[in-house]
């Protein structure tokens, strides 16, 4: 199923012609991140070409919940645990500036959204604390947010955080509107490009190569391995559904502190309100069963909304950084001539704004006090070490048993919907079915050679290792790999 701001015709995209030329700025992604880079270099009288391996929208914007909101589950005690005040005050500051230049520009552009409460809550006594947590942390950052005991979710909780007058949309109306100004300022859009490497001032992609005096990537997780942020990034996949549901429901924007994760807003669809249900997340490509976790959402909703109507399902991939906060500025040290922006850790519509914001100051000679706290290369990663450490024990852990379990795969044709690593001669292969068509390919990730997973909610290939994902036939989803597997 295709996700619910998805469900329409796609962003229109002027007809362009083959890439190619030279541009002060080639960004490299069109997602929010992208798109409001790529409008603010434009505005500014800069040249600019967006390379979208996909089509607008396609990987994490268009996924999402939509929600744009500084109450943010738990994060800003995650991050208040890790950081001084300064640096606190900082990224709230960074993700005021993010969500308030986004509203001004629906406003501007007659863009709908929705003004709602954000709540955190939680389900459990456990959960109390983290809520508690999370409500000092917001006070002391200067939100003003207020403490309750109860709900209007109709089930019981332990205590809940809010903070009035947050903000919810359809992210793909966001989207066609920064198509449609950055157009206008002279942008140009190449979608179905994939870029595959950046050496000096040339951007090479499949459709030929492209100058640029200035690089931005966009993309989720940096897809040049220079600086080496897939070993400081975790990659996180979460899931959505949309639900028609008889009645009234509750209309604010919550999510669980508690573990697995409950998100619900609601979403104005066809004349009617739809109900939103996200969360149970895990890492990519390590969990024995996708589906699995879906069907958990599915039947906690059913048990809360027992009439619940399923219309729409879908998935997102987020990244979150060893010391909680994103990573805006150049991909090495002393160097400002690439780029980029990751680890929103799943709250990607305040700070991928606040990321545009900070990139085009960098680049264009402007300056935001709060941009420092995202800085790529900074000492306070060193409070990130113990995760680092973790993560990569766990990289290195499934690169080892990817491989032996390939040694041991069996044979035969799986079932629709199933797929497997076997092994043919010396070789590891990926054999699935889907739609009734058998198909093989490699199983080794072309990024750094770890063995895929089969994802059996998305029928896709998985990586265990930083990420990458790609069709039951081998086809990239998304980075840090830039290239399809080996269909055999």
């Amino acid at each position: 199923m295709t996700s619910l701001w998805l469900d329409r015709v796609p962003v229109s995209v002027p007809v362009t012609p083959e890439p190619g030329g030279e541009y002060d700025c080639v960004v490299v992604g069109a997602g929010l991140t992208g798109l409001v880079t790529a409008l603010l270099f434009a505005r500014a009288g800069r040249t600019v070409a967006v390379l979208e391996g996909r089509t607008i929208g396609a990987v994490t914007t268009g996924n999402t919940t939509g929600k744009l909101s500084l109450l943010q589950g738990t994060h800003l005690s995650a991050i208040t645990a890790k950081h001084s005040a300064s640096t606190v005050r900082k990224y709230v500051d960074a993700n005021l500036e993010g969500q308030q230049w986004l509203l001004r520009f629906c406003a501007e552009n007659d863009i709908a959204t929705q003004h709602a409460d954000a709540i955190t809550y939680a389900g459990t006594e456990d959960g109390t604390d983290l809520v508690r947590k999370e409500f000092r942390a917001c006070e002391q950052a200067g939100l003003d947010v207020a403490w309750s005991e109860e709900t209007a979710l109709p089930f019981h909780t332990h205590g809940a955080v809010r903070l009035a007058e947050q903000a919810q949309f359809d992210p793909m109306d966001v989207l066609e509107g920064l198509t449609l100004q950055a157009c206008r300022h002279g942008a140009t859009i190449f979608e179905h490009t994939r870029v595959h490497a950046v050496h000096g001032d040339t951007v090479s992609t499949d459709r030929g190569d492209i100058r640029a005096k200035t690089v931005v990537l966009a993309t989720g997780t940096p897809i040049l391995d220079r600086g080496g942020y897939f070993a400081r990034l975790e990659p996180h996949r979460s899931y959505a559904a949309a639900f028609r549901v008889p009645g009234e429901f509750p209309h604010d924007m919550y999510l669980s502190a508690d573990q697995p994760t409950r998100s619900l807003r609601y979403a104005p669809h066809g004349g009617e309100d739809l109900l939103l249900v996200g969360g149970s997340g895990h890492v990519v490509g390590r969990t024995r069963s996708p589906m699995a976790h879906v069907a958990d959402m599915y039947n906690w909703t059913r048990t809360h909304f027992p009439d619940a109507e399923l219309t729409h399902r879908w998935s997102a991939q987020d990244y979150s950084a060893i010391d909680q906060l994103p990573y805006v500025g150049p991909l090495l040290p002393g160097s400002d001539h690439i780029l980029v922006a990751t680890g929103y850790a799943k709250w990607g519509m305040t700070n991928a704004v606040a990321a545009g914001l900070a990139l085009a100051g960098m680049a264009l000679g402007g300056h935001q006090p709060w941009a420092q706290a995202y800085r790529t290369w900074r000492g306070s990663e060193v409070t990130g070490l113990a995760k680092a450490a973790s993560m990569n024990i766990q990289v290195a852990r499934h690169l080892t048993t990817g491989w032996l379990s390939a040694a041991f795969g069996g044979g035969g044709t799986p079932a629709e919907g199933e797929g497997r690593v076997e092994r043919r001669g010396i070789r590891p292969v990926g054999v699935c079915t889907v739609d009734g068509t058998t198909s093989a390919v490699s199983p080794i990730c072309p990024h750094l050679y770890g063995i895929l997973n089969w994802n059996d909610a998305e029928r896709s290939w998985d990586c265990p290792l930083h990420g990458s994902r790609f069709t039951h036939d081998g086809k990239l989803l998304e980075g840090p790999a830039t290239r399809d597997l080996e269909q055999l």
